[in-house]
Parts: structure tokens; C-alpha cells; sequence
């Protein structure tokens, strides 16, 4: 289940899925990613406030450069650029990673037997690339993870009651999984797709279960979280972060 939780009296976004370790969303007040010449102040103090609470150094406090593709790479300590890539696996302690989102789908996966964590970046372009589920599969290969010890939280996003696509997308999302029941509706001819669904799906076809669905649409709650599309194209985002105890 997912709850607020503070920082400094300052709203982050937790699920009592995973507790053993620093996974959280942040929102309006502890904005840590903005282009908004009025939000540079707040953005790095909560940069200062975020990595107090995790414990770690604000160099070793990381963050890709996220293009909607489906390159997956491995954060280290003292790399501090990771081009193209939109999802990132954590192994290090002492590392902070965080990705960015403003409607689109954020997913955090934890390996409780290996200590392992991730994050994907899943707007309609990566959920068409199935980025979450090939973070799971990279886990799996290159870790020894196993589906059954991996949770997966997914974040606030839009929500299918608000996420309007044309017929090229829905296509693209359908054909990413076997069973695409319940996750789209046609209103008034107009289709609906649902993305945070869809990436919960992904990951059950990889055999992971053990999956919180964040409730909250950044539409219809975007006074915690933003919304590109609610927002005239904000330059602001809520991040998704992990940080390994």
C-alpha cells in the first residue's frame, strides 16, 4: 500500500512493499528536477535535504540522461553520466539514483535476496519497448536475481481515465503483452489506455508478482505530483529514488 511520508515536513511517497531500503517518489515539496529559473532554489535544497536522509554525498547522488528508450545501465561510484539510458540498476551502496517523470510510468525493483535495486522510466514509448520487463530480465541474467525475490512499485503516472492515445500507440502497447483485457477503454470513440496496467502486466509475463500499483493519476493529483500534459509541457518532474542500506 502506498502513503505519504515526510522528509523536514516535506512529502515523499512511500509503499509498504518495500522498507528495508531508501525507495520513494517525491512530489510538489521535495522537487528535485526543474529547467524553471523559480524552482532552482528549492530544487537544490531538497537535492541537500534528500541526500541527508539517505545518508550519502550529493556527487554520489546520480541521475541518466532519459531520451523514452529502452537502454539499461549499471550506476557506479564516481560515474556521474549515463547517456540515453532510462533505467538504471543500483548495486553500490553509498550511490544514490533517481529518474524523473511527469505522467509517465515510474518503476522501482528491489532483489531483497541480493540487495539489488532499479529503477525504468516508462512513458508509452519505453512501455512499447517493454523497458520495465527488460530491467527484470537484465536482473535476472547479469545478477542471479530470481522474479520470485523482486518487488516492483509502480508510481504515480496518468491514469487510463485520463490518457488519451491514437490508434498507432494503443496497437504498439497491445501487442506487449498476451492478455490485454482491462487495460484500455473506448469513450466516446475515443481510446484510453492504461499505462501503469500495462507495465504490471509486463512484469507478471516475466514471472514477478509482488507488485504495488501506485493509485494516484498525476492528472487528477496534480497538486502532489506533475503533469506534462496537465501542465502546458512543465519542465518539472517527481522522481523515483533508490538508495541501498
Amino acid at each position: 500500500m502506498f502513503y505519504f511520508d515526510k522528509i523536514n515536513n516535506k512529502k515523499i511517497l512511500k509503499s509498504d512493499k518495500i522498507q528495508s531500503i531508501n525507495a520513494f517518489f517525491t512530489t510538489r515539496q521535495t522537487v528535485i528536477k526543474s529547467k524553471e529559473d523559480n524552482m532552482q532554489n528549492l530544487v537544490f535544497e531538497n537535492k541537500e535535504l534528500i541526500c541527508q536522509y539517505l545518508g550519502i554525498d550529493i556527487k554520489n547522488f546520480v541521475s541518466p540522461n532519459q531520451t523514452h528508450s529502452a537502454n539499461i545501465d549499471v550506476a557506479k561510484i564516481g560515474k556521474s553520466i549515463y547517456p540515453e539510458t532510462d533505467a538504471l540498476i543500483l548495486t553500490e551502496k553509498n550511490l544514490g539514483v533517481f529518474l524523473n517523470f511527469a505522467d509517465c510510468t515510474p518503476v522501482i525493483l528491489y532483489d531483497k535476496k541480493q540487495n539489488i535495486g532499479a529503477i525504468a522510466h516508462a512513458g508509452w514509448r519505453g512501455t512499447a519497448q517493454k523497458i520495465s520487463a527488460l530491467t527484470v530480465q537484465k536482473l535476472i541474467r547479469d545478477f542471479n536475481s530470481k522474479p520470485s525475490d523482486i518487488t516492483a512499485l509502480i508510481g504515480p503516472a496518468i491514469g487510463m481515465c485520463c490518457y488519451n492515445v491514437g490508434e498507432e500507440v494503443y496497437t504498439k502497447l497491445k501487442s506487449t503483452v498476451c492478455d490485454f483485457e482491462r487495460l484500455y477503454e473506448i469513450r466516446e470513440g475515443n481510446i484510453y489506455v492504461d499505462l501503469k496496467g500495462i507495465n504490471k502486466r509486463q512484469l507478471e509475463e516475466t514471472g514477478l508478482y509482488d507488485i504495488d500499483v501506485c493509485p494516484y493519476c498525476t492528472v487528477h493529483n496534480n497538486d502532489e505530483f506533475f503533469s506534462y500534459r496537465n501542465e502546458n509541457a512543465t519542465t518539472s518532474r517527481h522522481s523515483a529514488i533508490i538508495c541501498l542500506t
